[in-house]
């Protein structure tokens, strides 16, 4: 145990300071993706292909575990009334009679272990954890080092409750469910009249000849249009799993006791369902390349409902630091949901009694009309506009003493 408090010392540079106005490094929290998708559904093999090249929303970091597809024989997969099942907590104890498919994937992958011991970088052949990972997320700054270590106060045992409760408590499962929506006689009609013009050109230029696939594609492909389920999940880091874990899984050393203690015990380890959103389905226009189209609809939806997931659960929120005050820009735009009807708390970083971290609202701020960002995802190359701004510009609704680095967080 002095040897993990050794360790722990480490990361002591987490905790942002109120008397700097250095830029603080604020602690993203930490998100797995995962696809439960149906092969017989059309273009599913399409939309599979598309998922693995999604990339966890930039402002979460990336905690993927290596494979992130996997299959239902169910064609019409529905989740009915899982609601009422919010806070459901999925273990090795849970009633599968109540688990749908989502929950059962989750248990039968030891999901929430393998998520933990991704943390602690645990090696299964031998058990030995370390906590480079944690001091990497809680603190990338490493030119501040020094200057942080100076003017810190914190004891380690505020520390360690700091780094459980807002990176690992911080992780989260997004399970999603896409699928393609029928155009129907709309996309057909197009499509038609293509291969018409196509074949009307070809003959009158003598050659009859030719493949209409370019009809067929646009048939099939123009207004592409999908719809993404989400469910959140969040992993359970309470009192008790943290004490079961650093007493009997954490080892800096080989240990055969411990190593088999995790195996035998993954089932321990726990999600809680928080809740699901669904995208509102909005059209892809035409791209020279179908699977772009199909890539720039799935992410684009997903892109929507982790910003709907924001703004329902406070504990999912992003918190995004202040770029600059004169004007108030922040590196956040459509993507994550902003309008000109939001508002924004601005938070100041301090100390408790107890040294633990706190987020102090100072102000609001709220963002310009003509001024948000538009950073969805294929944006620049569609030339939206806004797309080149790089930040939102905000403007100051209360409150005074607003510096670089205070951070951002919507408010519902």
């Amino acid at each position: 145990m002095k040897a993990f408090f050794a360790l722990v010392m480490l990361i002591l540079p987490f905790v942002g300071l109120s008397q700097t106005n250095d830029i603080y490094t604020y602690r993203k929290g930490s998100v797995c993706t995962l696809l439960l998708t149906h092969r017989n559904l059309q273009f599913a093999k399409e939309i599979e292909d598309a998922f693995v090249k999604m990339s966890v929303p930039n402002k979460y970091n990336d905690h993927n575990l290596g494979k992130k597809v996997f299959y239902t024989t169910e064609k019409n997969l529905k989740i009915k009334d899982l609601d009422k099942h919010k806070g459901f907590i999925i273990n090795g104890q849970s009633n599968q009679n109540e688990m749908n498919d989502f929950d059962l994937l989750l248990q039968k992958q030891f999901v929430a272990s393998r998520m933990l011991a991704k943390w602690f970088n645990r090696n299964k052949s031998n058990g030995i954890c370390d906590m480079q990972l944690i001091t990497e997320r809680g603190y990338s700054n490493s030119s501040e080092l020094e200057k942080k270590l100076a003017n810190l106060s914190v004891r380690k045992e505020a520390l360690l409750y700091d780094a459980g409760e807002e990176l690992i408590g911080s992780t989260f499962v997004l399970i999603n469910d896409i699928r393609y929506i029928e155009k129907g006689k709309i996309a057909k009609v197009a499509g038609e009249v293509v291969n018409i013009a196509v074949d009307v050109y070809m003959t009158t230029q003598g050659n009859s000849n030719y493949d209409n696939s370019i009809g067929d594609i646009i048939s099939s492909f123009k207004g592409f249009n999908v719809k993404i389920n989400t469910y959140l999940y969040q992993l359970i880091w309470d009192e008790h799993t943290e004490k079961t874990f650093y007493k009997k899984v954490y080892t800096e050393k080989q240990d055969e006791e411990k190593r088999k203690y995790f195996e035998s015990h993954r089932g321990d380890y726990s999600l809680k369902y928080l809740g699901m959103q669904e995208s509102s389905g909005k059209d892809i226009s035409f791209d020279n390349e179908p699977e772009v189209m199909v890539l720039k609809a799935c992410q684009r939806a997903f892109d929507e409902n982790v910003a709907n997931l924001q703004k329902n659960f406070e504990v999912f929120k992003i918190k995004a630091p202040l770029l600059s005050v004169e004007p108030l820009t922040c590196e956040i735009g459509l993507k994550e949901g902003v309008s000109p009807d939001s508002k924004f708390e601005v938070l100041e970083v301090v100390e408790d009694e107890k040294g633990h971290v706190e987020y102090k609202r100072k102000g609001i701020i709220r963002p310009e009309k003509n001024k948000i960002w538009d950073n969805r995802f294929m944006a620049k190359e569609e030339g939206a506009e806004n797309a080149d701004l790089g930040f939102t510009t905000f403007t100051k609704v209360s409150g005074s003493g607003f510096y670089p680095g205070m951070l951002v967080r919507e408010i519902k």
